[in-house]
């Protein structure tokens, strides 16, 4: 009899502890935060280390003190044939939720936000797999730090300049995922390498890539491998992204949060509405190219934002009209749907 009561005791201590782990071992810890990201900053990708790392772009993470900057790196695959799926901000009912990155066959849903160096808001367009080998886009990524082959070159347009690093809320990145992503939304997913968990850790570490401290201009935001965060390679921000424009902020439709399963963090956001974190690309000759912002959506998913124009005046009648002089220079671009001249121009198409 008191073995068997010894057995029962111990029996519901371990059942007190199983269900005490759970919320740290079995699931990420979800965090709802009211403020959101600020904008991503404009950096440049340093060189690839080694043949066989795939760039993870920076992201802003929140913690205890805000939210800090983790930079983007580049980082071995798990398994060969695995892309990585970055994380994003979603605002979900009031709160911005941290969306956590993944490894996968196949790219999944990341709000639409343009990270920049190929991942432009759907997709990804800095490399491939090409059997067992990762083949380099040099129009996009920065592969002169090493000598490899294994590269083509394939020019990314990317139309929009928003740098909104956030999907859904005020101002925000409109964006849903399209019936491809929706299915690997699906799948089986990995999460983030041992490496990546602790370039994060020691990021946050870091005081001087706390927003607050920084003011959106991280000193480290990017380095040639996880947790490396000084020395050789590392690369400071060039600037904070520009303030946001909500109307820029357009891409795909308005976008309903979706959660990664199991790799899912809601998480506060720091100052409502700031745009996505820009970088630099690298030239197809591998030297970085001019800073330039991650759009809020891919090239494929851009909204066009000018004015429409109004047809030919037609109810201008050509009265007193001036000499027929010929056409004015186009020294300055018509301000507002300036009015064409009913002299000598043709009508506008």
């Amino acid at each position: 009899m008191k073995t068997f009561m010894t057995r029962c005791a111990a029996s519901i201590a371990l059942a007190f502890v199983l269900l005490a782990a759970p919320v740290e071992s079995r699931a990420q810890i979800s965090i709802s935060i009211r403020i959101g990201p600020p904008v991503l900053p404009i950096y440049v990708q340093p060189p690839l280390p080694a043949a066989g790392y795939i760039w993870t772009p920076g992201y802003w993470a929140y913690g205890d003190e805000g939210y800090f900057w983790v930079p983007g790196t580049w980082v071995e695959p798990p398994t060969v044939g695995f892309l990585w799926t970055p994380g994003y901000w979603g605002w979900n009912n009031g709160l911005y939720v941290w969306n956590g990155g993944y490894w996968g066959p196949h790219i999944g849903f990341y709000g639409g936000v343009n990270y920049g160096f190929g991942y432009g808001g759907v997709g990804f367009e800095g490399g491939e797999w090409r059997g067992g080998s990762f083949f380099y886009n040099r129009a996009v990524s920065n592969v002169g730090g090493v000598h490899i082959t294994n590269v083509y070159n394939r020019t990314v347009i990317n139309n929009t300049t928003t740098h909104v690093s956030y999907n859904g809320g005020p101002g925000g990145v409109s964006a849903r995922p399209t019936q491809a992503e929706l299915a690997v939304a699906h799948e089986q997913h990995t999460p983030p390498t041992t490496e990546q968990t602790q370039h994060e850790h020691v990021a946050s570490t870091n005081r001087a890539q706390l927003a607050s401290v920084n003011h959106g201009r991280p000193a480290v935001a990017a380095s040639p491998r996880p947790g490396v965060l000084s020395g050789k390679g590392v690369v400071a921000a060039h600037a904070a992204g520009p303030a946001r424009s909500p109307a820029a902020s357009a891409a795909r439709p308005p976008a309903a949060a979706t959660s990664h399963p199991a790799y899912t963090t809601s998480r506060p956001a720091a100052t409502a509405a700031h745009p996505a974190y820009t970088a630099n690309r690298p030239t197809a000759g591998g030297s970085p190219a001019t800073p330039r912002y991650p759009s809020a959506a891919a090239p494929t998913h851009t909204t066009s934002v000018s004015p429409a124009r109004s047809a030919a005046p037609v109810s201008r009648a050509p009265v007193a009209r001036p000499p027929a002089n010929p056409p004015a220079s186009h020294n300055a671009a018509p301000a507002a749907h300036s009015e064409p001249r009913p002299e000598s121009r043709p009508k506008e198409h």
